[in-house]
């Protein structure tokens, strides 16, 4: 199985409305439930400056999304980057989110020369911590009561890779 990664584009909004709205995949962002897949065209359309959103594809079926957000005009933070990211659910353990961090984290270092590239996650999301240590990321802090999901508070760790 051959897993592409590629910028994500407008008409890709459908299947990004798709990936956002499993629960596996939504449990685990900062989105809403029930996303309007119109949100998704539109953010695909009109990105704003500093954001870098790449899909991952198999068989020309999108099935992962990673958002790199820079800080262009912020010039004291230029060398930060922070990701968010979604696999579709049945997709998830399949080699999608390491297709996905590959790329962003080759972009980030060698493109943009990113030396802090930051992420949050919910501290119950074994698999996603998993991932990201295996990049070199480690946790800072944690955020308490960061997210209100499924009816309870939940708190978040504040991970960070640095590149020296």
């Amino acid at each position: 199985m051959d897993i592409t990664v590629s910028h994500a584009e407008p008409e890709d909004y459908e299947s990004l409305h798709r990936i956002f709205s499993g629960p596996k995949a939504v449990v685990g962002t900062l989105q809403m439930p029930f996303p309007r897949a119109e949100m998704w065209r539109e953010r695909l359309s009109e990105p704003p400056e500093g954001l870098y959103s790449l899909v991952a594809c198999v068989e020309d079926e999108v099935v992962g999304e990673i958002s790199l957000h820079t800080s262009p005009t912020r010039w004291r933070m230029r060398h930060v980057g922070s990701i968010g990211m979604a696999v579709r659910d049945d997709w998830q353990g399949k080699g999608v989110g390491t297709a996905l961090m590959e790329t962003a984290l080759e972009l980030a270092d060698n493109w943009l020369n990113l030396t802090r590239i930051e992420l949050r996650v919910y501290v119950d999301n074994a698999a996603a911590m998993a991932l990201y240590e295996k990049f070199g990321f480690e946790v800072e802090g944690t955020h308490y009561r960061l997210a209100f999901r499924d009816g309870e508070y939940v708190d978040a760790y504040s991970m960070a890779r640095l590149k020296s």
